[in-house]
């Protein structure tokens, strides 16, 4: 590994993404309610003590603790990520001896030919170019190593079990308010779809896709809640106000009640409350001979 810098000044990516921008809180949230998901996924790397693993997009490091763990005191795990806070979040939360680097995914000071493991998730959505940030991390694999593309939500969450209509007008306000945030068209959400696709593209070997599914039952555990309160209900619909534009008088009444704790209605607190989300992950390997 080298030393490197990063500008504050380089153009935002595909979702805004820039060294100053700061979203761990909801990276935490997110790692501490799909954690058990999370672990099952990377239990079945079977990564073996003495690798040495790079999570590309560490955000707030949570993953880095488990792979310290899965490669031992002769491996070595290092996260990488471009945002300032989260860097700083990473490292804070990262083991003795597992470095955390701050650089744009497209310009890492890494080494070729570095890593048994290249782990990315909830990443290569928000390159601009994700066809070359794939081609750059399996340039950072040693012969025979791998590497794991994840990203959730390809199939649409079920929120809303006893209410498909509102769930459905829900989804397309939020497509409608990102495309409008970032000045983007729907294939530039969608592109990413296509993981199986990049890892083919890199000249990548034997591509696996395994997709979890995060299911969720009232009476949710505090992690659950908080996670799908602040960071979905309040965070990414503004309990509602983000999609006021989007949905008509009623919907945007209903919405508000069920992102609410105080309203009687609140969605989280229902007997029928049912959700479901999913996290694929799709692997591949640099074979041995190139």
């Amino acid at each position: 590994m080298t030393a490197g810098s990063i500008s504050q000044t380089q153009p935002p990516g595909l979702l805004g993404d820039t060294p100053a921008r700061d979203y761990v809180r909801k990276l935490q949230l997110f790692h501490s309610f799909a954690e058990p998901e999370l672990r099952r996924a990377v239990a079945g790397l079977e990564l073996t003590p003495g690798a040495r693993v790079l999570d590309a997009g560490c955000g707030s490091g949570a993953a880095l603790e488990w792979f310290a763990a899965a490669v031992g005191a002769h491996g070595l795990a290092v996260g990488i990520d471009l945002a300032t806070a989260h860097v700083a979040a990473a490292r804070a939360a990262a083991p003795r001896g597992c470095p955390v680097l701050q650089a744009d995914l497209l310009h890492m000071p890494l080494a070729p030919a570095s890593f048994d493991l290249v782990w990315s998730v909830n990443t290569v959505n928000h390159l601009r170019d994700p066809c070359a940030g794939v081609q750059r991390l399996a340039a950072l694999l040693r012969p025979g190593g791998r590497l794991a593309l994840g990203q959730s939500s390809l199939l649409p969450d079920m929120y809303f079990a006893w209410d498909a209509r509102l769930e459905r007008v829900v989804n397309e306000a939020v497509r409608h308010y990102y495309r409008d945030r970032y000045g983007l068209q729907e294939r530039e959400l969608t592109a990413v779809r296509g993981l199986a696709g990049l890892l083919r593209a890199a000249r990548l070997r034997d591509v696996a896709v395994r997709t979890f599914t995060i299911e969720r039952l009232t009476p949710l555990r505090a992690a659950d809640e908080a996670y799908l309160l602040d960071a979905i209900f309040r965070g990414t619909w503004g309990g509602g106000e983000k999609l006021r534009p989007y949905l008509c008088d009623d919907d945007y009444e209903e919405l508000g009640s069920l992102c609410d704790p105080g309203d009687r209605r609140y969605a989280l607190r229902r007997a029928d409350f049912h959700f479901l989300q999913t996290f694929t992950l799709a692997v591949a390997g640099r074979g041995a001979g190139t």
